[in-house]
């Protein structure tokens, strides 16, 4: 009796043990990982120059392209521009200033800030001489939609907490400001630009339960990020000069249920977290992910940098 019962009781241990190790690995371990992440890039798409134009790459938005958490060089607009010195072998020669000898730089975004500083941040900056080609990278939109954490009642450009009938207007009004904010960068570059626009990535891997992630609960949170990322992607699918940077399909996965084998969005082959300990911002390998989304987006119009593309204006497409 006394030996069944303690094989009872060594049972249970076990059972209490495994449990909390279970529990601790799939809810409260967000592992980071280590080594490159993200796609691939087409080395050979970087091999030759792409065209000898005064090229200047502008950086607008919040702190993911101010590359808030990260030295400067890890950052993505950082990595955008050249190697750093312990760059991956795989990525080494892939870069901007590989292939535009004539590159300028400037980043003007600012970590913590919203569309609404956003496009007046736009309407501050000088037109651009006739023979400058503008490559614009912007992350705009989900300090709108996180801030302020719920720790004030939601207003337009901090509307955590929302329902989504309340959020409605400003979703309406960030529409209309993104549109403005491409307007004003057109006629900023009158040699022509092509503007990178990244969506926002989700934190919660698509469940939508920020509490998990020591938030206020927010039942319409998800419809509301949604939302805003269809006001993204109609933007880009509307004007000739703008082009997704698709993050929030890339970053799904690596967010608080990154070790969480039965959610839809689980990556076998990096099962790790790629946000910074704020959650809204990356971390290293983030920012190394985002570099490269980048990277392949803009050497999808390698080809047309030698000329000027036509920007095509606000009325007509009934914003």
């Amino acid at each position: 009796m006394k030996r069944r019962r303690l094989l009872l009781i060594l049972c249970l241990g076990a059972l209490l043990i495994g449990g909390a190790l279970a529990y601790r690995h799939y809810w409260l371990s967000r592992p980071v990982g280590h080594g490159p992440a993200g796609p691939a890039v087409d080395r050979q798409r970087f091999a030759q120059t792409w065209t000898d134009r005064k090229v200047l790459l502008l950086g607008l938005g919040d702190s993911i392209t101010a590359g808030f958490g990260v030295p400067e060089e890890y950052s993505y607009f950082g990595r955008l521009v050249k190697n750093p010195d312990d760059e991956f072998p795989a990525m080494r020669g892939i870069c901007l200033s590989a292939v535009l000898p004539g590159l300028e730089v400037r980043n003007e975004s600012i970590s913590g800030s919203t569309s609404l500083e956003h496009v007046h941040r736009i309407e501050s900056l000088g037109v651009q001489p006739d023979d400058v080609l503008g490559l614009i990278v912007i992350t705009t939109g989900g300090n709108d939609v996180i801030h302020n954490y719920g720790r004030t009642p939601p207003r337009e450009g901090a509307m955590y907490g929302a329902t989504e009938e309340q959020a409605q207007p400003w979703i309406e009004a960030f529409e209309r400001r993104l549109h403005r904010m491409i307007d004003l960068l057109e006629a900023r570059f009158p040699g022509g630009c092509h503007i990178f626009l990244a969506d926002v990535y989700d934190p919660t891997d698509g469940v939508g339960d920020a509490e998990n992630a020591g938030l206020p609960a927010w039942p319409d949170g998800l419809a509301i990020h949604t939302a805003y990322n269809d006001v993204i992607h109609r933007c880009a699918q509307r004007r000739p000069s703008v082009h997704l940077v698709p993050i929030h399909a890339l970053f799904l996965g690596h967010g608080i249920h990154c070790t969480q084998s039965w959610r839809e969005h689980y990556r076998a082959d990096d099962p790790h977290y790629w946000y910074f300990t704020n959650l809204e911002d990356p971390n290293a390998r983030g920012y190394d992910a985002i570099r490269r989304l980048f990277l392949i987006e803009i050497a999808k119009v390698a080809k047309q940098l030698a000329d000027k593309p036509a920007a095509e204006p606000i009325s007509r497409h009934g914003i």
